[in-house]
C-alpha cells in the first residue's frame, strides 16, 4: 500500500512478516476482523500487529489502540521498546516519522496526516482512553490482561465493523484459553497456536534459558516455564502450585474424569 506525504512511503515499512506469520497477515489482508493467536515467546506478535495497524490506519481514518494488561506496561513493552537488531524504536519502524502530523509522549499517543490515531493503552484503564471509539485493537499479553476489557468493547467494534486481534503466550486455563477454543471453531476467526517448533526458533537458545531457569526457579518450574513460554502449553503447571506436575501428568493420561458414586466407602473432601 501506498499513502502520500513529501515522499512516497510503502506500507508495512521495511518490513515483511516471517513465513509463520503469512497466514495471519493473508488473513488481515482478505478483510479478517477477529483472530486469536497463541504464539510463543519472541515470535514477533507485537511486530505484526504494529504492521498491520499502520496499514489499517492508512487504509481507514480512524482510531486503534495497542493495548497491555496495565497501562504502564505498555511504555517498557511497546512505547520506547528497541528492536535489538536494528537498534529503533518498535514503533518507530512501525510508524515512520514522515507519516505522522504530532507524537505525545505522555500519553504514548501518535496522530497520523490522514487523520488517524493510535495510543497504546492499559486494559485496567480501558474506560478511561479519551477520543473517537477505535476502530481496531491489538489486545497483547491477552492471557493476562482483564477480560472485562473485551466485554466493554466488543459491542464498539461491532457497531463500526473494526477488528480485534488478541496475541499472547498461554496462562494455564484461563480466559485467553476458552476464547481461543471458540475461535477454532467459530466462522471469521483466525486461530493459530505457534511453538518453537512450527517456526524455526532456535532450539539451543530455549535449551540454555531452560538451564537459567533451573537455576533460578528449580527443574520442576523451570521446565514447566519452558513448556509455557516457548511451547505455548495450557498444562504447564503454575508456578507455586502443588502437585501442578502431576496434575497435568494426569490429565494428559486420561486419568481425570467423572466416576459414578460408590456409597459403600466414605468420601472425604478438602
Amino acid at each position: 500500500m501506498l499513502t502520500q506525504t513529501e515522499i512516497e512511503i510503502e506500507l508495512p515499512y521495511g518490513w515483511r512478516p516471517r513465513g509463520y506469520q503469512r497466514d495471519l497477515w493473508d488473513f488481515l489482508e482478505r478483510g479478517g476482523k477477529r483472530a486469536s493467536e497463541i504464539w510463543h515467546r519472541r515470535s514477533g506478535k507485537d511486530d505484526v500487529c504494529l504492521h498491520w495497524t499502520a496499514v489499517a490506519a492508512h487504509e481507514r481514518v480512524a482510531t486503534y489502540w495497542h493495548m497491555l494488561p496495565e497501562f504502564a506496561q505498555g511504555r517498557k513493552a511497546i512505547w520506547t521498546a528497541v528492536n535489538p537488531q536494528t537498534g529503533k524504536r518498535r514503533i518507530d519502524e512501525a510508524f515512520p516519522d514522515e507519516l505522522r502530523a504530532n507524537t505525545n509522549d505522555d500519553d504514548m499517543f501518535i496522530r497520523f496526516l490522514n487523520g488517524s490515531t493510535w495510543q497504546v493503552v492499559g486494559s485496567d484503564r480501558f474506560d478511561a482512553a479519551v477520543g473517537s471509539p477505535p476502530a481496531g485493537i491489538t489486545f497483547s499479553e491477552w492471557a493476562l490482561s482483564n477480560p472485562a476489557a473485551w466485554a466493554y468493547l466488543a459491542p464498539i467494534l461491532v457497531e463500526n465493523g473494526g477488528w480485534a486481534i488478541f496475541i499472547t503466550t498461554s496462562r494455564g486455563r484461563n480466559h485467553a484459553k476458552t476464547m481461543h477454543d471458540m475461535a477454532r471453531v467459530t466462522p471469521g476467526w483466525h486461530a493459530q497456536i505457534l511453538t518453537v517448533n512450527d517456526t524455526g526458533f532456535a532450539k539451543h537458545l530455549v535449551e540454555a534459558q531452560r538451564k537459567e531457569y533451573h537455576a533460578i526457579f528449580g527443574e520442576e518450574a523451570g521446565d514447566a516455564l519452558i513448556e509455557q513460554e516457548y511451547y505455548c502449553s495450557f498444562d504447564a503447571a503454575v508456578r507455586g502450585s502443588y502437585w501442578g506436575k502431576e496434575l497435568a501428568a494426569a490429565e494428559r493420561e486420561g486419568r481425570v474424569g467423572k466416576v459414578d458414586i460408590d456409597s459403600s466407602h466414605p468420601v472425604h473432601t478438602a
